[in-house]
C-alpha cells in the first residue's frame, strides 16, 4: 500500500479510534505519520532478505511491515498491552509470515522469548522512547548479544551528544562511541509526528565496533577505564587535572606531569578529549587504578 502523509495520519487516527488509544506522552507515544522518514529509516538500516530485525517501539506497525518487506525474520518488541494486540491484528489480517511479536519491555532485554538462535545475529531498528534512550543503549551495547548495528529513531539533542566530536564530548558520546561508530543520517521534524512532540528527531545509525574492547583486553579493564572517564566528567566547569586529582587522590602535579609527556594542556576540561586521548591518559594512570 502507498501511504502520502495525509492518509497514513488519517489511517493512524482511524486505527487509534478503533481500539480506543490515547497517546501516552508519558510512554513516548508520538506516531510517525511521514512515509518519506519510514523510507529514510529502512534505507539507513541497509538490510537484505538474509537479515533479522529486533524491531522496538513498533507502535501500529507501520514500520514493521516495510520491515517484513526486506528483512528475513523480524521480531517486534513492543511495551503497550493494546498496541501490541492492534500490531498482531494488523499483521495476520495481511498475512505476514515472518514477523514475530513480543508484548515485554525491551529493557529486559535479553530475557525475552526470542526465536532460537535470534540474538547470534541481527540489527536492531528502532524508534526509542526518548525516556529509556541511555539505559537501553547501555543495556544493549554491552551485552553479550551485542547486535551489528543499530539504526535508531532519537531525540535530535540526544544523536547529536551521541556523534559528538572533541570540543563537545560527554560520558554519553565516549560509551557509545566505545563500542560502536556512530553517524547522524537525517532529522526528523516534530511535524512529522502525531501528536507532535516538543522537540524534533534524528535517524542515527551505530555500526558493531570491538577496536577499543579489543584494546584493553577484558571486562575488568574497561570497568576501570569508565570509571576514569567518569571521574574526568564529574564536574564539567572545572579542568580535567582537577577532576582526575580528586577522584584518583593524585597531586595535580603529577597530573599535570602526564598531561605533558602526552602532548596535552594542562588546562584541559573532559570534554576536549577524544576516545583515543582517554585510552592515552588511562595507559599513563592505570598504575594509580585500585
Amino acid at each position: 500500500m502507498v501511504f502520502d502523509m495525509n492518509n497514513l495520519l488519517k489511517l493512524t487516527k482511524e486505527l487509534c479510534e478503533q481500539y480506543s488509544i490515547k497517546p501516552a506522552r508519558s510512554k513516548g507515544q508520538n506516531f510517525l505519520i511521514n512515509p518519506d522518514v519510514y523510507d529514510g529509516i529502512i534505507e539507513s538500516a541497509e538490510l537484505s532478505s538474509s537479515d533479522s530485525v529486533l524491531e522496538i517501539g513498533s507502535g501500529l506497525g507501520f514500520l514493521t511491515e516495510r520491515l517484513s518487506d526486506v528483512a528475513g525474520k523480524v521480531v517486534a518488541v513492543e511495551l503497550d498491552d493494546k498496541l501490541a494486540q492492534v500490531l498482531q491484528t494488523r499483521i495476520n489480517q495481511q498475512k505476514i509470515k515472518n514477523v514475530v511479536i513480543i508484548n515485554h519491555d525491551i529493557l529486559d532485554f535479553p530475557k525475552l522469548d526470542f526465536p532460537k538462535g535470534f540474538l547470534k545475529k541481527y540489527h536492531v531498528v528502532a524508534n526509542l522512547p526518548y525516556n529509556i534512550t541511555s539505559v537501553f543503549l547501555r543495556k544493549l551495547l554491552t551485552s553479550d548479544f551485542q547486535p551489528l548495528s543499530m539504526t535508531l529513531l532519537l531525540q535530535k539533542e540526544v544523536a547529536e551528544r551521541i556523534v559528538a566530536k572533541p570540543g563537545k564530548m560527554s560520558i554519553l558520546a565516549i560509551s557509545v562511541q566505545f563500542y560502536a561508530k556512530p553517524e547522524l543520517k537525517f532529522v526528523v521534524l516534530a511535524s512529522d509526528f502525531w501528536p507532535s512532540p516538543q522537540v524534533s528527531s534524528a535517524v542515527i545509525s551505530l555500526k558493531k565496533n570491538h577496536d577499543y574492547v579489543d584494546k584493553l583486553g577484558d571486562e575488568t579493564e574497561v570497568a576501570l577505564f569508565f570509571r576514569l572517564v567518569k571521574f574526568g566528567f564529574v564536574a564539567k566547569r572545572k579542568m580535567l587535572k582537577n577532576n582526575l586529582s580528586g577522584g584518583l587522590s593524585i597531586k595535580q602535579e603529577k597530573i599535570i606531569e602526564i598531561f605533558e609527556n602526552l602532548g596535552f594542556d594542562a588546562k584541559i576540561r573532559a570534554q576536549n578529549l577524544s576516545l583515543e586521548d582517554w585510552l592515552k591518559i588511562f595507559g599513563a594512570l592505570r598504575s594509580f587504578m585500585v
